[in-house]
């Protein structure tokens, strides 16, 4: 499992660290817009307490604790099911993007109350409303790679 260590801690790293350029040193908490690649590409400060599209979202510390809960028991869960499963570089590399991007956003709940999202991205004249920040992208990455990847046969691989 020494791969998905390896892209979990990339992960997490990047995510965090890119937060803490935009937000402390950019001051978008502050400036809450800063224009990129207009339209494209803009840095548009949301806190996002709930879930996807902040469903579920609430002000509520109790909610934003049984959120956390949640991400760390899937966590938990992707970390045993992989190892289990036997772990491919494919599943590693899916459970480290998954993993890493979910406690991304665990810290940003724990540290902050919510979620910071600022990569906002529109085209061809629709606006999107909607931020999202490096540990999103990771979490549906590695959800797509570990469907990609998850129930192959790895035996009749290795026997050809």
């Amino acid at each position: 499992m020494r791969v998905a260590i390896g892209v979990l801690g990339l992960t997490l790293i990047a995510d965090q660290a890119i937060k803490w350029w935009v937000i402390d040193r950019l001051a978008l908490d502050q400036r809450l817009f800063i224009p990129v690649f207009d339209p494209y590409l803009n840095f548009a400060m949301a806190w996002n307490t709930g879930i996807n599209f902040g469903l579920f979202g609430s002000d509520s510390d109790v909610m934003r604790y049984v959120l956390v809960a949640i991400a760390l028991a899937i966590s938990a869960f992707v970390w045993v099911w992989v190892k289990r499963e036997g772990p491919t570089r494919g599943l590693q590399i899916g459970a480290g993007l998954l993993i890493g991007g979910a406690l991304g956003n665990v810290i940003d709940r724990l540290r902050w109350g919510g979620v910071a999202d600022f990569i906002n991205m529109s085209c061809c004249g629709l606006r999107n409303p909607y931020s999202f920040n490096i540990a999103d992208v990771a979490i549906f990455a590695g959800a797509f790679v570990l469907i990609v990847f998850s129930g192959r046969d790895t035996t009749q691989r290795q026997q050809k």
